[in-house]
């Protein structure tokens, strides 16, 4: 005879069930395929017209959605007149790095009229992340946002918000950028600066007839609202507020940190971060600017400029809302100045990983490698022949070029792909594994200048093995003045352990660092006359670009390669190349 199920048992099965088929819809891997025609497009900002580099017509570009867990392919067709190749900022590449995409890093651009299927998986990343071009400057108008949501069933830690909206920030120049960039580079001296910068493409209503060109979002009273902040700006940092809102910090670069309210944050070129926006209770009769303008601390010139969009409130009565509309008030948040360290290190001092049972803080606690690098800027000597302030030699005091380095090394970009070349054992001639430890010659870092500003030129790798526990201190140098850098590790997230002021004390500063809850990124701002110390394990077999991600100190030299060998099991081990890689 049949046994009764009891209530009891039923509601047991059925949560059983439930929670099974949530299970399985969460470890369900989806291979989302998109379409990127890189072509040109006539696009009217500023009063004028140009013909800009773009992917499928759009600019920004067309996001890119997925879950943790999928596999994302996308075919690139280049129908552009340059070499183009994309990067897939932050995603980690798990041995995928012939999809990393900086050409001459991991791959050979792709040519006009060819194309490239790149393929990855997303891993153990939640959150926004963003694509761009990685050659010259292409990035100022080949890019978008990458939304990744976590797996299905998976709720966010933090209340689920009413809407997700994108919010990209750029530059944008009158001129073409290719030829900004080719020019600076014959003459030697700084590129002229950006005429505008953009929200979501659009400069807003304080520069000159672009009031029609505004981003403006719509949010009813009481409900939350998750911005996607991204900044895609080439050479600045931007401060960002929303006038008489709070923003609530909840992930950056794709990774949940701890909740933390602010007024104003800051954001480097590279960086990414998510924050909730809760709209006022009731409709307030007035309308709110979002403005973003840079941080820097640059003996140059450099674009002092704002850029503005404008929050609205829906109204329950819509022939209200679109009477009163344009004749509300509008408020302006009050921005730190632009040279304002202190608020700089105070909003990053709050950033720290959410290091819960779910989402777990794996610092290394112990390291097997210890590095110093100084970033800054120094100079190359004129060229042979060249008259003092003469067309060539237009760098400091009319006497010298302008340069980058990274211990002394300005890296030079080789004519063949670096990955290619480690790959089938043929580096000869096209790079060095010698990248220095630290600095050749020490100095007082953040002190007087030496004499000697010049840096030296090379192609150099610094090889690890398959495992290594590595321990990074990034300092920062005075020469032609102390700036801020936001460094950006391909391949790999990173902790960041500590930073601080002045010059990294070995003996002293290693005991102030953070094992516990650091904020865990994939770009990260060496304060201006100070250092910044991270934390990573080599689990990821390739050669894997480090970089400034100030568009003008890269094209400078502020740039390096690590080589991460294979480890001894098969899943350490860097698969064969495509077979549609591009050839040089």
């Amino acid at each position: 005879m049949a046994v009764p199920s009891s209530p009891s048992l039923l509601l047991v099965a059925a949560l059983l069930l439930c929670a099974t088929a949530t299970l399985a819809a969460a470890q369900a891997v989806t291979t989302r395929k998109y379409q990127f025609d890189v072509q040109m497009t006539s696009v009217t900002r500023l009063c004028g017209t140009k013909s800009i580099a773009t992917v499928n017509g759009q600019f920004p570009g067309p996001t890119l959605h997925a879950r943790e867990g999928d596999h994302v392919e996308v075919n690139v067709v280049n129908n552009s007149p340059y070499n183009m190749s994309i990067h897939w900022h932050g995603v980690r590449q798990l041995l995928s790095g012939w999809y990393d995409g900086p050409s001459y890093v991991t791959q050979c651009p792709i040519q006009p009229g060819q194309s490239y299927v790149y393929r990855f998986q997303i891993v153990g990343q939640r959150g926004t992340l963003w694509w761009h071009a990685h050659i010259s400057w292409l990035r100022a108008t080949v890019h978008g946002p990458i939304v990744i949501l976590p797996p299905a069933g998976v709720p966010y830690p933090f209340p689920a918000p009413e809407r997700e909206v994108p919010l990209m920030f750029g530059e944008w120049w009158r001129n073409d950028t290719e030829a900004v960039i080719a020019q600076a580079l014959q003459t030697g001296g700084g590129p002229n600066v950006s005429d505008a910068y953009t929200m979501n493409g659009l400069p807003g209503p304080l520069y000159a007839c672009s009031a029609k060109d505004t981003f403006r979002l719509k949010v009813k009273p009481g409900k939350t609202y998750m911005l996607r902040l991204i900044n895609a700006a080439l050479n600045d940092e931007l401060f960002f507020a929303v006038a008489n809102h709070t923003l609530t910090v909840v992930d950056v670069d794709a990774l949940y940190v701890k909740p933390f309210a602010v007024e104003t944050l800051i954001i480097a070129p590279g960086q990414t971060s998510n924050v909730l926006l809760t709209a006022k209770p009731a409709y307030p009769g007035a309308r709110y600017y979002m403005l973003a303008r840079p941080y820097t601390n640059t003996q140059g010139t450099f674009d002092n400029t704002t850029v503005a969009g404008i929050l609205e409130y829906e109204h329950d009565d819509p022939a209200t809302a679109a009477g009163n509309g344009k004749s509300l008030p509008i408020y302006r948040p009050t921005l730190p100045q632009i040279n304002d360290t202190s608020a700089v290190s105070n909003y990053t001092a709050k950033l720290r990983s959410l290091a819960s049972a779910a989402y777990p803080a794996s610092v290394p606690q112990a390291v097997d490698r210890e590095f110093l690098f100084t970033v800054g800027l120094g100079t190359h000597p004129c060229a042979p022949g060249s008259p003092v302030n003469g067309s060539t030699c237009q760098g400091p005091n009319g006497t010298s070029r302008f340069a980058a380095s990274i211990n002394n090394v300005s890296f030079v970009l080789p004519t063949t792909a670096l990955l290619q070349s480690h790959y089938t054992g043929m580096s000869k001639g096209v790079y060095a594994s010698n990248f220095p430890f630290a600095p050749p010659r020490p100095f007082n870092y953040t002190g007087t200048p030496p004499n000697n500003t010049n840096v030296m030129t090379g192609t150099k790798a610094l090889v690890l093995p398959f495992g290594t526990a590595v321990e990074l201190v990034m300092q920062d140098t005075s020469i032609l003045g102390a700036e801020s850098h936001p460094l950006h590790l391909h391949g790999f997230n990173f902790f960041v352990v500590g930073q601080g002021f002045g010059n990294y004390d070995p003996a002293k500063d290693p005991a102030k660092f953070n094992l516990v809850d650091p904020v865990e990124r994939n770009t990260v701002g060496v304060p201006a006359g100070g250092w910044v110390a991270i934390r990573f394990r080599a689990d990821n077999p390739g050669v894997w670009f480090m970089h400034c991600h100030l568009e003008v100190h890269m094209s400078w030299g502020l740039k390096m390669a690590w080589l991460v060998q294979d480890g001894s099991l098969p899943n350490q081990k860097l698969p064969p190349p495509p077979a549609d890689l591009p050839k040089c």
